[in-house]
This record gives structure tokens, sequence and C-alpha cells, in this order.
């Protein structure tokens, strides 16, 4: 959603081997390499999509080569989904009985009875299921701040009473809070990557913001909006605050919207300039049509695979047919589009033309950071919509979406979202003998309808353990919800 509601819209871009011909969508944008220069920043390497090389699953060995250090062993789990057909059977390349070997932080084997190497650590799996950690796509986790208000309010409604009179109010300790609070119930819910869109905040606040995700061992994607007098920012944050956090990346943030198009087209340059992709809102209302938002992001030349667009409920089909041949990323945030009433995102259509979906928590109108719920509401919404139990997605759809779909839709797909050896290990180990999960029945459907956060028994990142035995390691919980009931109580005494 639009955190602040200065311009209401969607977008999403990525990189693409080719580019598709040319359209009303794909006009080029002059003088993009002048941007940085104006600011007084170097131009950045451009970015690398995986996708690009992808090598068959045949061809591709089983166990990743490197260094050995020191290994986890997640051994005998009962089922691994590794969403890759080339380690596993069937979409979701799934594997019985299985053993995954983690070593330097990447994924360095799957399979039956394999080998302890030496030294390991040896975390007896037994009865859990096993599978990549979970990609939120489009988040804001600042919002945890309000959680539970407006609850009778429409995205303008909720903007206007308590996302635009909240933000500017909070303080850069504070912020720290809430974002920690967020990030670290994200990642309980067995989320390991997360895309935080963040509106505009001076230099003392980002920093704190970003701090507060790399306290917390997750991996993510900060993806940053500035006006056009402080856009100087951008390329200082990536350079001072982003590119030295390990498990950072960055995306530059856009409102697309006719009113400041100028401010779009600088946005999009710059992101071209420093190699990353355009992340906007679009068409999460219908009334945001009168912006003309994707007239906006093809005017600017950004339509492609370098573009992130999140909501994007309210496209025509001529709109859908321009974004499958473009190969335009999106970000479907389906609790959060109920919460607000917002309206209904046409995955089925999406699907048939393969479009790259991931799933998204958009903040604070997810209410809970509960991927699982996430997971049944993409299904569960379209199913109510269409009175067809067979429509897309499914649960093997959407389990891919919640991990390989989104790793792909922000252009992360060579390093995350599958269990392919080689990767990078993050992990979610889930526990299904509770009481909301057993019996056993059928074990990939119970993922998605019966899972909840406290199912999630292990969360690794990057190979760190991060979550064992269904508790937060070497974190406090009760300090981090305290400060942030202290940090609420300081914002509510203001008003």
């Amino acid at each position: 959603m639009d955190p602040h509601g200065a311009c209401p819209a969607t977008s999403s871009s990525a990189v693409r081997p080719s580019e598709p011909p040319p359209s009303r969508w794909t006009r080029a944008a002059p003088g993009r390499r002048g941007v940085l220069t104006g600011l007084g920043m170097a131009a950045a390497a451009p970015l690398v999509l995986g996708a690009a090389t992808r090598v068959r699953a045949r061809d591709r060995p089983r166990s990743a080569g490197g260094p050995v250090g020191r290994a986890t062993v997640l051994r005998n789990a009962s089922l691994v989904l590794t969403m890759d057909a080339g380690v596993g059977d069937g979409p979701l390349g799934a594997v019985e009985h299985a053993d995954v070997v983690l070593r330097d932080g990447a994924v360095a084997a799957v399979g039956a009875r394999l080998p302890t190497p030496p030294g390991a650590r040896v975390i007896d799996a037994s009865g859990k299921l096993i599978l990549p950690g979970f990609v939120d796509v489009h988040t804001h986790l600042w919002q945890s701040s309000m959680r539970g208000g407006c609850a009778d309010r429409d995205l303008f409604g909720w903007l206007a009473a308590c996302n635009r009179p909240t933000f500017p109010r909070i303080t850069p300790a504070d912020m720290y809070r809430f974002v920690r609070l967020a990030a670290l119930d994200s990642l309980r819910s067995g989320v390991t990557t997360l895309v935080d869109w963040v509106d505009a905040i001076g230099y003392d606040t980002t920093e704190r913001y970003v701090r507060a995700l790399t306290d917390t061992g997750v991996r993510f994607t900060y993806a940053m909006f500035q006006t056009e007098p402080q856009a100087a920012l951008l390329p200082r944050v990536k350079k001072e605050l982003i590119d030295p956090a390990p498990l950072a990346s960055a995306q530059i943030a856009t409102h697309a919207a006719r009113p400041i198009e100028r401010l779009n087209r600088l946005h999009w340059e710059i992101a071209q300039d420093l190699g990353v992709m355009l992340n906007s809102h679009v068409l999460e209302r219908v009334e945001q049509r009168a912006d003309q938002p994707i007239d906006v992001l093809g005017g600017i030349g950004a339509f492609g695979p370098r573009l992130l667009m999140n909501h994007a409920i309210h496209l025509t089909d001529e709109e859908i047919a321009a974004v499958a041949d473009h190969d335009v990323r999106l970000a479907h945030c389906p609790l959060s589009n109920m919460r607000l009433a917002s309206g209904v995102m046409r995955l089925p259509e999406l699907g048939r033309r393969g479009v790259k979906v991931g799933l998204g928590q958009d903040g604070g109108t997810n209410d809970s950071s509960d991927f699982f719920a996430l997971m049944k509401s993409a299904v569960g919404l379209q199913r109510a919509r269409s009175q067809d139990a067979g429509v897309y997605p499914g649960v093997e759809d959407v389990l891919r979406a919640a991990t390989l779909g989104g790793a792909q839709a922000i252009g992360m797909a060579d390093r995350i979202g599958s269990l392919t050896p080689g990767k990078r290990a993050d992990v979610i180990v889930i526990d299904p003998a509770t009481l909301n999960f057993a019996p056993r029945f059928d074990r990939v459907n119970q993922i998605v309808f019966n899972g909840r956060p406290e199912n999630v028994h292990a969360v690794f990142v990057d190979g760190r353990p991060l979550v064992l035995e269904g508790r937060l390691l070497d974190v406090d919980t009760r300090s981090v919800v305290r400060e942030a009931e202290e940090a609420a109580s300081r914002l509510r005494s203001a008003d």
C-alpha cells in the first residue's frame, strides 16, 4: 500500500536477457547516465539475475563445492520440499526421509543418509518438514507502531487517520524498536527474506531502520523513497548503509502517478545507475486509475523486468498482457487487500500468462506476521470469488509463490528460494506434531491450510540458526515487546 498516501500507484521491475519489442510501455527514458553525476555519486555495477544463466536440472550437481567449514546437518526429515525439480520429485522438488546439509552459509547437499561432515552440528529433524524460507516481497515494518488501528477504514481512510499522522512523528530511536519488533515477528513466522518499502526519512532515522534489520539477522531489501530535493540520499544510503551489510540489498521506491511523473523518472534513472530494481505501488484501489500509473511507468521507460509493482489489483486485460509480455514482477498482498476493502488481484489471469508473482504482508494492515495465513488467503480469495476449487493458485502454486516465486519476483532466484545445492542456506523446519497440524493426512496441503507460526521449529538464514526449537536465539522477546510498547506510548501521548 501507499504508506504515506502521497501518490497512490503500483509498479514492478527486474532484469531480463532480452528486452521486449517497443510499445506504449517501453519508451526510452532520456539522460539517465547524468543523474548520479549530478548528485555527486559514482554509478554502481548493473544488476545481474541468475535466470539468464540457468543450469539445466540434470547437469546441476547435487552437492556444492568449495572449502569445507563447520556444517549443520538436518537429519532424517519426513519431507523436504526443495522447490527444485532437479533435486526432488514434482514441481515442489519433494524428497522424503531426507537430510539437508548446510555448509559455509550455503545448501551443500539434499538426500537420504548423507554422510556427516567432520565437526558438524547434527539436528534431529525426524518427523519434521523442511522447505526454503518464505520471501516477503512487500512490507512496511515500521507500521507495527499502529497494529489494529483504523480497522473500520478503507485504504484512504486508513492512510488519513492512522498512517500519515504516525509516520513523521516516530523518532530514530523508536523507529528501531518498531522495526525490530516486526522483523523478529516475521522471522518467527518463517520469513527469511523481506522487501521493506520505506517512505522518505532522514539519514539518522534510516541508519536506525537499517540497523534494526541487520540486528535481526534476516535477509532484506531496503526499498527507499525520497523526494526530489533529498534524492542524493538514495545513493548515499546504498553506499554507506546497505552495501556494507552482507545480507542487505537496495531498491528505489516510488509512487507512480501522473502528478509526480518527473519524480518517478528521477527514481527510475537513479535505480538504473545503481543497478537496482524500481519498486512502486500500483492500482491498489480502482480510484487510483486517475493517476495513470501504468502509462507513467511506460512513459519513463521502466516497464519491464526491473520493475516490481505492489498490489496491481485493478489491471485491465490489456495491462495484464503487457505485464506478461514485458516480464514485470508483482507483489500480491491478500490479507491487507481484504482488510482495506481494496479488491482481489486477478491471479488466475496472471498465472495463465506466467507472470512472476510473490506474496507480501504489507506491514500494519496484514495485522500479524503470519505467512501461513497469507498463503491460505491467497488460495481462498480466488476460490470464493470464482466458486471454483480448481482455480489458480492451488496449494503447490502458492507454496512456490511464497518461496521461489518470491525470489524470482525480486531478482534473487539465483541465490535463494529453493534448496538447490550452492544456493544460500535460507531454510525453515516445520513441526507438524501439534494440535493444530496433526494427524498426518496430506502434509503439503496441511502446510498451507493448517500451518501457523508456532509450527516453525527452526529458521536458518545464510546457514546461521536464528530460531531453534521454536525460540528466537539470543533475543529477549520480553524486552523487545516492552520497548515497543513504551515507544507506542510516547507516540500516543503526543496526540
